[in-house]
């Protein structure tokens, strides 16, 4: 039986199914089936969606190959991350998935830039997002696009079903280990895409909105904040709350976003620090000492982020 989420962004998904460590080795092993139906999607249709997306994203868009899966950022014009899509084309189609609450902001914020394109903006309240080891059967003819944890985001037909086994609790340390960041958990209003290690975004394109303040914090290196790896202290029974202070010799440097408890590293976190915070420095979290892996260079603006094996 499913114990749910009570709290948070997202209450009401299964946090676990009686053995969050038996889930965590279901989802390395592929088999895994994780419920994600809090998740918006939004479908493009039309002749120029993807000359159209390229144009306003900061991802490569304009030849992205049929079945291929891609993930882009819409920026404000100082270059600040305002929206997120996960998404797959099918040659007739753009289907993308963004997160719980997003859907409606960024369907409105679509629509307003069509201007003279030949594109449609539609929200698919009548699909929901499941994530799916490689070992799992899908049906055929269901939409798909490969996920940046391995396996699948799966578009599931209303109607459909897709038992799922893995909850929330494994599936966020999972990603949490892969240095993966959720944005808006992750990041905040601030966050610009190379403090996240460019995640989403294409460094070889035309203009489009926030383009500048990428391009030129890639060229001097040394973006304002950086993405960590956060390892935990073990001995202690609690996680640091979603968007709890940094601290390091008792000035705030930064702030948590995801945490949660792996099955083999323990409990760890993400978080966003001040770039000048030295790599090696012991921070705290309320009482919760805790170590730092890197994920974005601090100088010379090598962005790295590990995947999931």
């Amino acid at each position: 039986m499913a114990v749910l989420m009570e709290h948070g962004l997202d209450a009401g998904l299964a946090w676990h199914y009686g053995n969050p460590v038996t889930e965590a080795r279901a989802l390395e092993a592929g088999d895994g089936v994780v419920d994600l139906h809090n998740r918006d999607i939004v479908e493009i249709t039309g002749a120029d969606r993807l000359t159209w997306l390229h144009a306003i994203t900061t991802q490569h868009l304009e030849a992205l190959p049929v079945g291929e899966a891609t993930s882009a950022l819409l920026l404000s014009p100082t270059g600040h991350i305002e929206h997120v899509l996960y998404g797959v084309d099918d040659g007739t189609s753009f289907l993308a998935w963004t997160e719980p609450g997003r859907g409606e902001a960024l369907a409105a914020f679509l629509d307003s830039m069509r201007f003279a394109m030949r594109v449609e903006v539609t929200r698919r309240d009548d699909l929901r997002l499941a994530w799916a080891g490689h070992r799992v059967d899908l049906p055929d003819g269901w939409r798909r696009r490969d996920s940046e944890l391995g396996g699948s985001d799966v578009f599931v037909p209303a109607g459909e079903e897709l038992e799922a086994n893995v909850g929330t609790w494994a599936f966020d340390a999972a990603r949490i280990a892969a240095g993966v960041p959720r944005i808006f958990v992750d990041t905040d209003f601030k966050t610009i895409p190379n403090e996240i290690g460019l995640v989403g975004t294409h460094l070889s394109k035309g203009c489009y909105r926030g383009q500048e303040t990428v391009a030129r914090v890639h060229t001097l290196g040394r973006p304002p904040r950086r993405l960590v790896q956060l390892h935990l202290d073990g001995s202690r029974s609690e996680l640091p709350e979603e968007g709890a202070a940094i601290e390091l010799n008792g000035r705030q440097v930064g702030f948590v976003g995801s945490s949660g408890r792996h099955h083999e590293l323990g409990p760890i976190a993400l978080g966003m620090v001040k770039r000048n915070v030295p790599v090696d420095a012991e921070l705290l979290i309320g009482e919760i000492a805790a170590a730092q892996e890197t994920l974005v260079d601090p100088d010379v603006g090598l962005h790295v982020r590990p995947v999931l094996g």
